[in-house]
């Protein structure tokens, strides 16, 4: 994993390379990505998650305690709730979207994984889970770490990327294209 660069992006990098070291000398990698993914949904379900991790108004104190009730009230394991209370304690609690991110593509890269994203205007139920999990299998050749996000905007179909790849067949982009199509013809 690059540890380099500035930004956030690096200081993300370096914190997730901490992490994954860590968690691959304890013997909990799984275990690690199972807590670092139920956090990357509560922050994508709270509007007050995002607000407490970003906010530079609260102090380290206030930040590191909310986190560690939250994290103790989900059942994360040790090392994770001291891996984020180190990053409360340091300020960094607004780059941990970046790090989980991170965290989780090397885990994939390491197993040889690809990664895909994908998503889709409303929750998809397991059956199609499956199905989109099982395509993207054959179309890669190989094991596939599927990240589900949702976008009411899209009206309906779905977003896929893989790697460089994106595949848009959303009823937004459909209409959209449309849109300019009519354009032309007036």
């Amino acid at each position: 994993m690059a540890a380099g660069g500035t930004g956030s992006g690096g200081l993300a990098a370096r914190y997730a390379t901490a992490l994954f070291e860590l968690a691959d000398e304890k013997k909990q990698l799984d275990e690690v990505a199972k807590d670092l993914r139920e956090l990357k949904a509560m922050l994508a379900e709270s509007a007050d998650l995002r607000h407490l991790i970003r906010n530079p108004m609260l102090s380290r104190v206030d930040q590191g305690r909310a986190m560690q009730a939250l994290l103790d009230k989900s059942g994360a394991s040790a090392l994770m709730q001291r891996f984020v209370g180190l990053v409360a304690q340091n300020r960094r609690l607004f780059v941990l979207p970046e790090i989980i991110e991170a965290y989780l593509a090397e885990l994939a890269h390491r197993r040889g994984e690809a990664s895909a994203q994908v998503v889709s205007a409303q929750p998809l139920d397991e059956r199609q889970r499956q199905a989109v999990t099982e395509a993207l299998k054959r179309v890669t050749g190989g094991k596939v770490a599927v990240d589900l996000k949702v976008d009411p905007s899209l009206l309906g179909g779905l977003v896929v990327k893989v790697g460089s790849r994106l595949v848009d067949s959303s009823l937004k982009t459909k209409l959209q294209r449309l849109q300019l199509a009519m354009k032309g013809v007036e």
